[in-house]
């Protein structure tokens, strides 16, 4: 029995064939390990392959295919046909370097209906099972895993609809004088075989995203994004293998994770990460406040989830269009992602109850329980990312945020960068007040400190 092998499988995946491209020649890894391919450079002891493999096992796959080529004997020898980590394998084995698609390509016809694609250099945690069930759901031709990342300005970031429906990939490098949301290609996806079959008989050296993706877009195809906020890295270079490693040693890369309450911070907008203005209605009057940059990656080193919610009335009242509130959100990821911090998740209530403004929209003007200080858009976040209430905060500068903390039962802090509480809506008291979002942090930092102990 191989020594990595793992506990028995969950229920079969409804997709049951996962494909490994572990063809690269690694150069930059081979500084480090000249001797081995990049699918066997070692995570927490063990090659990120065998890591690989007992993911696709835990989430009910049975069928793998390993497309290899540099040094594709050690890759056979380890991964024998597959029984040691509870599947069927086989390795194909490339003569020539043929990309990240060219492969694939080349072996189309013996894929199965559905398959999922993984890349020998990503160290992934996620619930492949809950992918290829999205997958299928939609009917996809092609879906693909995004998420935020600390580094958009040299990623591919996707661009969809409100369906998640990709519309457009943005390759790097990025142009300066334009904002982009921060939805990072993760290079893991799901397949339907007969989408890919038009380049199958033209297979050669193909880039995935460049020459299978986009051109599948262009053409209509079903492109889907899946989100999720699910570990997903490139351990490709030194410097990302050791920021690998060092999640690896801080229990950040479990395949479990996903199902367990997370902590979050729940942050207001306006006013608490950007200047207030009376109302941000256009992209261009969006102002970071100095430090929150800073804050936001304090805590997410620390293990909080990181979310928005805001109440944006300009909607409901008529002087702001969804595209405009769209390009404003953009712009607040962009400006947060160049300084390496990114969001999970923004959520937005549009509504407002009093009618009397000239152009309102009268579909939005209703009486909801998302408006700040209800709870819906709270319990909304808590079901779309499993966060634990109990352990989390919520970061704002009105009284109708501390209210809405206490009405969920999150701990509140009141910051003084905007309103500073002065809008006196609710009597109530926040838990704690700090001049800024960084002094905020601090608080938060020391209270999971407090917890731990």
């Amino acid at each position: 029995m191989n020594a990595f092998a793992q506990a028995a499988p969950r229920p079969r995946s409804a997709i049951g064939h996962v494909v490994i491209v572990a063809g690269g020649k690694g150069e930059r890894l081979a500084q480090i390990f000249p001797a081995l391919p990049k699918a066997l450079v070692p995570v927490g002891g063990k090659p990120v392959l065998a890591h690989q493999l007992e993911l696709a096992a835990r989430c009910g796959l049975t069928d793998a295919t390993i497309l290899a080529g540099h040094l594709s004997d050690k890759i056979a020898e380890f991964v024998g046909d597959g029984s040691a980590f509870g599947l069927n394998a086989r390795i194909f084995v490339e003569t020539e370097s043929l990309g990240t698609a060219g492969a694939l390509l080349q072996h189309l016809a013996t894929m199965p209906e559905n398959f999922l694609v993984l890349y020998g250099d990503v160290m992934t945690a996620v619930d492949l099972a809950r992918l290829a069930e999205f997958h299928l759901a939609r009917q996809a031709d092609l879906t693909c895993l995004v998420h935020p990342n600390d580094h958009p300005l040299d990623s591919d970031l996707f661009e969809i609809d409100e369906c998640a429906r990709v519309t457009a990939i943005h390759a790097y490098p990025h142009p300066a004088d334009r904002d982009f949301s921060n939805l990072v290609n993760a290079a893991l996806y799901a397949v339907r075989r007969d989408a890919l079959s038009p380049w199958a008989s033209r297979a050669s050296k193909r880039d995935f995203t460049k020459d299978v993706m986009s051109p599948l877009i262009d053409a209509g195809a079903r492109v889907f994004a899946y989100r999720s906020s699910e570990y997903a890295r490139d351990m490709g270079t030194p410097k990302r293998l050791a920021q690998v490693e060092a999640d690896w040693r801080a229990g950040k890369i479990d395949s479990a994770r996903s199902a367990r309450a997370q902590p979050a911070v729940f942050l207001d907008r306006d006013g608490t990460l950007n200047v207030e203005k009376g109302g941000v209605r256009r992209a261009e009057e969006l102002e970071l406040i100095p430090g929150v940059a800073e804050a936001l990656v304090a805590l997410r080193h620390a293990g909080f989830c990181l979310v928005v919610l805001t109440n944006q009335s300009v909607i409901a009242r008529g002087q702001a269009s969804e595209n405009d509130l769209a390009a404003v959100h953009r712009r607040l990821e962009w400006q947060l992602g160049k300084a390496g911090a990114y969001l999970d998740a923004i959520y937005v209530c549009p509504h407002h109850p009093d009618r009397g403004f000239p152009g309102e929209r009268a579909d939005l003007k209703i009486a909801c329980d998302c408006r700040k200080p209800g709870i819906g858009l709270v319990e909304r976040a808590r079901r779309d990312l499993a966060i634990d209430l109990s352990a989390s905060w919520m970061i704002g500068d009105q009284t109708r945020d501390v209210e809405m903390a206490r009405r969920a039962g999150l701990r509140s802090i009141l910051v003084q960068t905007g309103a500073a509480g002065g809008d006196g809506q609710f009597a109530c008291a926040a838990d704690y007040v700090a001049p800024d979002l960084e002094r905020a942090a601090d608080i938060v930092l020391a209270g999971q400190r407090a917890r731990r102990a």
